[in-house]
């Protein structure tokens, strides 16, 4: 059976401790890599991937208020995803439409999503670092963390870029007319939102898959 993780190797926020330990063996352009939108049933999954500069002096204190997205008011992420990319040395957002997801999966839309971001990097990084995931076809060295993004601040970063990228999208897409609720719930479950689906039926925004699934087995409950 696999090992159970250990919350106690959470710090209370996330630090450079990944980072120094991979730079000591010469890689000194780490990108941290996280996503935002898999459990959605509406909107894009968005990908990003920040590089940061980790022999900068002070930039653990220069990005002190960095969490796990979900552990962050809107505005705070708003805030702070301006100060990551004002200290990043580099960093890119990448996303997956809806039909691309419905078309190959969510594992492998994770995958690519992943793989657009770092092709968007202007620096070529020479290590990964994921939350939870691992990127075989990247082929570069690569450590996947479990709650790498409350453990790792370059893991963090990328976080909060995903999900402030993809907020913003999902509030441009529900536009003036959102009889889904879309700038709202940001494409997600709410009970709201599954009911607009019921009556409405579904746009070209939502992922078909997913929410098929999800209101056949409401129709059996």
């Amino acid at each position: 059976m696999p090992q159970k993780f250990d919350p106690s190797l959470i710090p209370p926020f996330p630090t450079l401790a990944f980072e120094k330990r991979i730079a000591e063996n010469g890689c000194k352009l780490i990108a941290g890599l996280d996503e935002a939108g898999r459990g959605a049933l509406a909107g894009p999954l968005f990908a990003a991937a920040v590089i940061l500069p980790i022999e900068k002096v002070g930039l653990a204190e220069a990005l002190i208020g960095v969490r796990d997205s979900k552990q962050m008011s809107a505005l705070e992420r708003q805030i702070w995803a301006e100060k990551i990319k004002a200290e990043a040395l580099d960093w890119a957002v990448a996303y997956i439409e809806p039909a691309e997801i419905d078309a190959v999966g969510m594992g492998k839309a994770g995958r690519q999503v992943f793989e657009r971001a770092i092709q968007k990097l202007k620096t070529h990084p020479c290590y990964l670092l994921l939350d939870y995931f691992k990127l075989p076809s990247a082929r570069l060295p690569q450590m996947a963390l479990v709650k790498g993004d409350q453990r790792s601040l370059s893991i963090a970063c990328a976080s909060v870029l995903a999900k402030t990228s993809r907020d913003t999208f999902m509030m441009e897409l529900a536009g003036s007319g959102d009889p889904y609720g879309l700038a709202q719930n940001k494409g997600y479950g709410t009970e709201e939102h599954l009911r607009a689906i019921e009556a409405l039926g579904l746009s070209p925004h939502h992922r078909r898959t997913f929410c098929e699934h999800l209101l056949q087995g409401r129709l059996f409950d």
